[in-house]
Parts: structure tokens; C-alpha cells; sequence
């Protein structure tokens, strides 16, 4: 049934401070390939039927230019927009400089999203097999449910060689279901391990083999019953801090805590990759030439 797809929503409102530039619209390949390109011929493959692309005003021209013509007659399109001043009146600052965080622009899809959705990075490679488990997973549930859902990736498989890198530490239970996520907004590579920032700014050691969110998630729509809620309170403790970021982890735990949802552990054997900094970019480009020689990709996506 048509309705039954799922919807994909896009974070693209980055502004790529680390990376130095816009990597949403950053190309990969020979043909121009960008990383968003490879999530939406996955989705596509996996039966996805809608994409919504959260971005900035400011680059809505070059962003529809590179999506429109790729999804035309394939899906349905949506656009919103992230700002800063997307909040209500009373929590306006003009000394603040960044959006507040994935949760805030999770939010700002609601009006577009009536059937049950994952939501992605635009700048993370999360592969074919990811998305047909969580396309499945979407499929199989009640959208009037609390039901959701988040692909497990291991810490070890997804850090950076070249810098820190922000990714939601997990705790599962024997049930293979979400208890509880920390949003680590620091991990990095040493020589004797991998090692995180506590709260004191010490750095302490985090297992390699840590479960971890990578940001793609699965909701039904009700997840945004509570949301503005959540973010209404999370605005009122943070309204003087500058850089408080309300992170999608923020919203998983406060339906966790009130034994409102449940949140399923999805595994696939998807290798993930991605781009924090500029210095990644080549191991990216190998990666995903050796998935085109491997016949995983045609070499012309569109």
C-alpha cells in the first residue's frame, strides 16, 4: 500500500564548522556523487516513498538545483528550514550563532510527515543493508504507536583519524531495546585507545566496542506529541547558555524515562563511513570506488 512507505527526513542544516565547508553538497566521486546521494538511492532501493531535506534558508537554491532533478517521478520532495530564531519569541537571542541542535530540527519536519520516518545525517554513509532494516522495521509497526526504533553501529567502526567526533553512547537491554542514550559530544583516537570527554573536560577511556547511535533513527509521528514540550522545558533551563545544542538523544530519553516509548536496537552488517573533517575525504572517495568496482552501485547513480 502507497501510504504504507515510510518517509525519510534529512539533517542537512549543518554549517560543516570542523569540515570547513557545506560537505552536504560536497562531491565524492568521478560523476559528482555527494553523500546524500548514495542515502537516497539506498532509501529508494529499500521503499522508502518520501524525503524531507531540513536545511538553511541560505543554500535552498543550490540544494534543490542537485535534489529536485535526482527524485523527480521517483518520490515525493519535501524542504523545511532550521534557524536560529525558529523558536518561540521569548527564547530569541540575537548573540546566539548556531541552530539548537538535531532535536530542534527534527521538529521542524512535523508538518511534513504523516507516516512513520527514520531520520539521517546528510553527511554520513550509513549503507544498503541499514536502510532495508530500518525501511522493514517502519513498515511492520502501528504509526499510531510509540514504537521506535535506532540503528546500533560500534564505536570502533565509526571515529575519525584526524579529530574528535560527537556520537550518542547506548545502553541495551537483554531485549535488544534502548534503556538509555549519553549524547558524548567528544571522542577521540590515542594511541592507547579510544578515549572521551566527562563533563570536567578530563578525557577517560570508552570501550571500542560501545554501542552507538550514528543519528538514523525511526519514529511514528507521535513522536512529536511530546517534543515541543520537551523542547519548550530544554529552552527554559538553557536560555542563557549560547551553545546548549537540543540533541535528538534529549527527546529519545525523556519518552524513555516516562515509560512513554520503546526503542528497538536494529543491527545490520552496513559498514558505516563518514565525513567530520576535510582530511576524510579521501578514505570516504576509496571507500565508495571500491562499492562501485564491487557492482554495489552503478556508476551513474541518476
Amino acid at each position: 500500500m502507497e501510504s504504507n512507505k515510510p518517509t525519510l527526513v534529512i539533517l542537512a542544516a549543518g554549517i560543516g564548522s570542523r569540515y570547513g565547508g557545506l560537505k552536504q553538497l560536497d562531491t565524492f566521486t568521478p560523476e559528482g556523487d555527494t553523500i546524500i546521494d548514495f542515502s537516497i538511492y539506498d532509501a529508494l532501493e529499500a521503499g522508502f516513498g518520501k524525503f524531507v531535506f531540513i536545511i538553511r534558508k541560505s543554500i535552498e537554491e543550490e540544494f534543490r538545483a542537485e535534489i529536485d532533478k535526482k527524485l523527480q517521478g521517483k518520490a515525493e520532495v519535501a524542504y523545511v528550514f532550521q534557524e536560529i530564531d525558529k523558536v518561540p519569541g521569548k527564547y530569541k537571542n540575537p548573540q546566539r550563532e548556531k541552530p539548537w541542535g538535531t532535536g530542534h530540527a527534527m521538529l521542524m519536519a512535523k508538518d511534513e510527515v504523516q507516516e512513520n520516518f527514520a531520520i539521517i545525517n546528510a553527511d554520513d554513509f550509513y549503507g544498503r543493508d541499514a536502510f532495508v532494516a530500518m525501511a522493514k522495521y517502519l513498515k511492520s509497526i502501528d504509526k499510531n504507536s510509540f514504537d521506535f526504533s535506532m540503528m546500533a553501529y560500534l564505536l570502533k567502526n565509526t571515529v575519525s583519524d584526524h579529530g574528535f567526533v560527537s556520537r550518542g553512547e547506548c545502553e541495551v537491554d537483554d531485549k535488544g531495546f534502548l534503556s538509555h542514550i549519553v549524547e558524548r559530544t567528544h571522542i577521540e583516537k590515542t594511541k592507547e585507545g579510544l578515549v572521551r570527554k566527562d563533563d570536567e573536560g578530563n578525557l577517560i577511556p570508552i570501550d571500542e566496542n560501545t554501542v552507538v547511535s550514528m543519528n538514523f533513527w525511526g519514529f511514528t509521528p507521535r513522536c512529536f506529541e511530546y517534543t515541543e514540550a520537551l523542547f519548550e522545558s530544554f529552552l527554559e533551563e538553557n536560555k542563557d547558555n549560547l551553545k546548549a545544542e537540543y540533541f535528538i538523544p534529549l527527546i529519545v530519553n525523556g519518552y524513555l524515562k516516562n515509560g512513554t516509548a520503546s526503542v528497538k536496537v536494529l543491527t545490520s552488517d552496513a559498514r558505516w563511513f563518514g565525513v567530520t573533517y576535510k582530511e576524510d575525504k579521501e578514505s570516504v572517495q576509496k571507500e565508495i570506488q571500491a562499492l562501485k568496482k564491487k557492482n554495489i552501485y552503478p556508476t551513474h547513480l541518476w
